[in-house]
């Protein structure tokens, strides 16, 4: 089954990455959204945050963590607090690049960009993956599970 996900997963990235290369604009509502609307600007620094916190508490409601797991749960969290603030930060430091920037399209630019995009998110799950090695080793089955499901979103 972890086989079956992570190949799930990985086909579902390279094929999420790749209308990236193919157009200029994004087609998301936000691009067809009038000018100085809130969905043109897209989330906000506050909205990044206020949805990390969500899952985070999400995932702990969902674990229902045992009082000698709640020794692990501070790491953990930590660690996937500090990944989202740096990934919010890269993407708003990306938009204001691309909102400064007088150059047209560049493919090649564009494939150099998101191979570093890439390699931080691999770096993130690394990351994230060491910090959840000493809780995980704590939950039973069922907790194991309930974090796979949202973590994964496998069921």
């Amino acid at each position: 089954m972890i086989k079956t996900l992570a190949a799930g997963l990985a086909a579902a990235i390279i094929a999420a990455s790749l209308p990236a290369f193919a157009q200029q604009q994004p087609s998301t509502p936000a691009a067809a959204a009038p000018a100085g609307s809130a969905a043109a600007k897209g989330p906000s620094s506050e909205d990044v945050a206020a949805f990390s916190d969500a899952r985070i508490v999400a995932i702990k409601t969902a674990l229902k963590l045992k009082p000698d797991q709640e020794k692990a749960w501070g790491s953990f969290e930590t660690t996937l607090r500090d990944v989202a603030k740096q990934r919010a930060d890269r993407v708003n430091q990306a938009i204001k690049d691309r909102q400064a920037s007088t150059k047209p399209f560049d493919l090649v630019d564009a494939m150099r960009r998101r191979s570093t995009a890439l390699a931080n998110s691999g770096a993130d799950w690394k990351r994230i993956a060491d910090a959840t090695e000493p809780l995980y080793k704590t939950l039973d089955d069922s907790q194991k599970r309930r974090l796979l499901i949202l973590v994964a979103g496998a069921q």
